[in-house]
């Protein structure tokens, strides 16, 4: 595997963190310097993590997981984005929506719905004999750079039409996981 190959794996595999950053960008009315940080720290790391775990796990691990991989990431991704959207749609204008924030426990929920796809990928990866620890550290790298771009493109729109904004973001989290249910269920 060349390191163009790698680069496109870490793109693809990055692409579920990136939305949900331009998610999470659209819900946040006052981006700092952390949320950046906690995005890619997060984001990125367990990109990195899970083909990790999987490269070391083996193929009959993939089997399992790959069975209901799908669900869990769409339960996460639908019960953060409808707690987003109930938030914004009933909640109290000053509270902020879980979603929003960057908490350690939605920051790991969110993390581990976005990579846990990156998993099978570890597993190729110990197929191929590609060397883990270069393409886990492009991976991750990979991956923290789009989420601080998603972060920074999502809040360049939220920042204009807030409440809109916040909805629009709960609704992407919800689409994203139906979009990875329905193609794994249609696989």
């Amino acid at each position: 595997m060349t390191i163009f190959d790698i680069l496109l794996l870490a793109i693809g595999v990055s692409m579920d963190a990136f939305a949900v950053s331009i998610a999470k960008g659209l819900s946040t009315e006052r981006l700092q310097h952390r949320h950046y940080l906690s995005v890619a720290l997060w984001f990125g790391g367990f990109q990195a993590l899970m083909p990790l775990i999987g490269y070391f796990l083996g193929a009959n691990f993939a089997s399992s997981v790959e069975r209901f991989d799908h669900w869990i990431t769409f339960a996460l991704l639908a019960i953060i984005g409808g707690k987003m959207l109930y938030d914004t749609l009933f909640g109290d204008d000053d509270d902020e929506s879980v979603a929003s924030g960057f908490g350690a426990k939605t920051m790991l929920l969110l993390a581990v719905a976005t990579s846990i796809d990156a998993l099978a990928v570890g597993i190729s990866l110990a197929f191929l004999r590609v060397d883990i620890w270069s393409a886990v550290a492009f991976i991750g790298c990979t991956t923290a750079l789009f989420s601080a771009f998603g972060l920074r493109i999502g809040a360049i729109f939220g920042s204009r039409y807030k409440n809109g904004a916040e909805i629009t973001g709960g609704v992407v989290l919800i689409a994203i996981g139906i979009k990875i249910l329905i193609e794994h269920l249609s696989a």
